[in-house]
């Protein structure tokens, strides 16, 4: 089958034929296949409660399973994404629409032998929305971008060869890459990454992409973890499988994905991406817990757990920032198991300036990539107390870990900046196709980060 045309359930074709209205009303999916003399039509059901993220998770779906078909080609009928999605912006509703279709067909397939890439071409009548698609397109390649990062192997993305993608990826456009080099990190005296890298057999680096797309904006610094393998160290993991460990480095892919979405959307923003690399694996070299790290700004941290190792890496990136005089800094990283226990799946935590969390949820609200406030709690701040170290990286207590991390990290953050922490460790990958969504790697944090950008830039 080679092209289908994609219309609206109230459709004359559908609701003048009583068979088909019935047929289609009784199908549990937001869209169905109906076969009408010898063309093949897909049916988009009346959406309740119209909102973005209905419109892109609607594409998905249609999206992947026509690819499954090996359908070529989706016409959409003119007009019907303003039926279905009437009250919506019409131009944010097609470039949702755009950016949620490209997503719903996204495959890893690297080491697949066999599997060839099948995706569905999408075809719009409406010449009037052709730029606000685009824009769609856009946004999903970097959300790509992210997720292919996250899924591939931890033996070919490690901390030596990581930089030499992210160097590829922005070759030729106008950003500015800056690799670090263990030996410029024992000069930079970022004694973390130094630390936590030891035991691996790949030396640890410090990567900084910079865009200016517009000079005279504020400086905004995208800090990014990037493990790209965490065994836990010598607090070994347990677990019958750890292979999703490799996305540990999820943060810095959100990281590189934003800032593959501002410079492609050419954004007007003054942005820095600021990611330390580490593998934090187990043997002779590897840091003990009960080790303490000095760090450039004197502060001293006892390591009480080596799996909680993050911080630890992210802790000199905060400084960094400070040393480039960042006005807003935005860290991400999959932090803590923590907030998955109190966020679960679908909706990651963002700790820090108050009035800044609730901006950047909503921005979530309207990209997909929600996030929640969540409270730096005074009182548990003295649980990361250290005997013979200024803090220990862990705390002493045994709940309110996402927040405690935040409450170690806000120790780090320079004094003049704007600070947020967003702890995505639950929405690192799915266990199921859905929506937009593939199985694996989500790629959150892209578009949030991004947006986030433009918003406090403007």
């Amino acid at each position: 089958m080679t092209e289908v045309k994609i219309i609206f359930a109230k459709d004359d074709l559908v609701s003048g034929n009583e068979a088909r209205q019935n047929f289609v009303a009784q199908q549990k999916a937001g869209h169905c296949s109906v076969l009408i003399e010898d063309t093949h039509y897909v049916v988009i059901k009346e959406v309740e409660k119209a909102n973005l993220e209905k419109v892109r998770a609607t594409a998905g779906n249609i999206a992947r399973d026509l690819a499954a078909q090996k359908v070529e080609k989706a016409t959409m009928q003119q007009g019907v994404l303003g039926n279905v999605f009437a009250g919506l912006p019409k131009e944010d509703v097609y470039t949702a629409f755009a950016e949620g279709w490209d997503l719903g067909s996204y495959q890893f397939l690297s080491y697949k032998s066999e599997a060839e890439r099948f995706n569905t071409e999408l075809r719009v009548d409406e010449s009037d929305m052709q730029a606000a698609i685009q824009t769609g397109k856009i946004r999903a390649a970097a959300t790509a971008f992210s997720r292919d990062l996250m899924n591939e192997l931890s033996d070919v993305l490690n901390p030596e060869s990581y930089p030499e993608v992210l160097k590829q990826k922005f070759e030729g456009k106008d950003v500015d890459v800056t690799v670090h080099g263990k030996e410029q990190l024992e000069e930079m005296e970022m004694n973390g990454l130094l630390t936590v890298c030891r035991g691996s057999k790949y030396k640890p680096s410090f990567v900084e992409i910079r865009y200016e797309g517009d000079a005279s904006k504020p400086l905004v610094a995208l800090v990014g973890k990037g493990v790209t393998f965490d065994t836990g160290g010598i607090s070994l993991k347990s677990g019958k499988d750890l292979s999703d460990m490799r996305m540990d480095m999820g943060g810095s892919a959100a990281v590189a994905g934003a800032m593959q979405l501002l410079v492609e959307s050419q954004a007007k923003v003054n942005v820095i991406a600021l990611i330390p690399m580490v593998e934090n694996t187990p043997d002779a070299n590897s840091v003990f817990p009960g080790e303490v790290i000095r760090y450039k700004n004197g502060k001293t941290v006892q390591v009480g757990n080596t799996d909680a190792e993050g911080r630890l890496i992210l802790a000199d990136a905060l400084i960094r920032a400070g040393e480039l005089n960042a006005e807003y800094i935005v860290d991400i990283a999959t932090l803590t198991g923590a907030i998955v226990n109190a966020l679960g799946s679908e909706i990651g935590g963002v700790f820090g300036d108050e009035e800044l969390s609730f901006i950047l949820k909503k921005v979530g609200d309207q990209n997909g990539d929600f996030v929640w406030p969540m409270p730096l709690v005074e009182a548990y701040d003295k649980s990361l107390a250290s005997d013979y170290a200024d803090m220990n990286n862990i705390s002493s207590l045994n709940f309110a870990g996402s927040i405690t991390a935040g409450l170690f990290l806000r120790r780090f953050v320079p004094e003049n900046s704007k600070w947020l922490h967003v702890d995505m460790a639950g929405m690192m990958s799915k266990s199921s196709a859905s929506g937009y969504y593939a199985k694996s790697a989500t790629g959150y944090g892209a578009r949030l980060l991004a947006d986030y950008t433009v918003e406090v830039s403007k």
